[in-house]
């Protein structure tokens, strides 16, 4: 059982987890989350996507942001401004994607601005862990509890994580934003909290 008192030294657990991870574990964990997120419903009706690019240990998306933009949903990735929030472009296929800071890879597509994700059908957000009622553990800097306030509660919002990354229980705190599902590698979806 974690400690769900200190998010600093869960987040320190989670990473060191993910780095003994090997480059096959993450790209097969990848694919089995693409093909679940693949037949959601939401994902499937969705005119709009909002995700990200994954980058380091976490779960692989790049084959997912292929596979939609390829069935012609339109995919937007985030951009990080200097102040941590997130501005939106559309992804245009891997060769719009370039280094951005903190070896983010990012669209070369025209800004959105950050309230683009307003417009999203399903948002896909990355995770470190995620607990049954919906807390998202991010990596601490606030961006996606940022992204998550401008999101109507309506819209299927997507935490992708690891088998053991789905928790019982995280701390939380007033600003934490909800999210309604977790997408695990081997179990698939999971509706969180009050989407059960």
């Amino acid at each position: 059982m974690h400690d769900i008192g200190s998010k600093p030294a869960l987040r320190a657990e989670l990473l060191a987890n993910r780095a003994e991870l090997s480059v096959d574990v993450r790209s097969a964990a990848g694919r089995s989350i693409r093909d679940a997120l693949l037949g959601v419903p939401e994902l499937e009706m969705a005119g709009t996507v909002a995700a990200y690019a994954s980058i380091g240990s976490e779960p692989e998306t790049h084959g997912l942001l292929f596979a939609l933009w390829k069935r012609g949903t339109y995919v937007i990735l985030p951009r990080l401004l200097p102040d941590g929030d997130l501005d939106w472009a559309s992804y245009e296929g891997p060769d719009s994607l370039v280094p951005g800071p903190f070896g983010l890879l990012e669209p070369t597509e025209r800004a959105r601005g950050v309230d683009a994700i307003a417009s999203a059908d399903v948002v896909l957000v990355p995770a470190l862990a995620v607990d049954r009622t919906g807390v998202r553990l991010g990596r601490g800097g606030g961006s996606y509890d940022r992204v998550l306030a401008r999101v109507s509660p309506a819209v299927l919002t997507v935490a992708l994580v690891y088998e053991g990354e789905l928790l019982d229980a995280l701390p939380v705190e007033p600003h934490d934003r909800r999210v309604r599902a977790a997408v695990t590698p081997d179990s698939g979806l999971h509706l969180l909290g009050d989407a059960n």
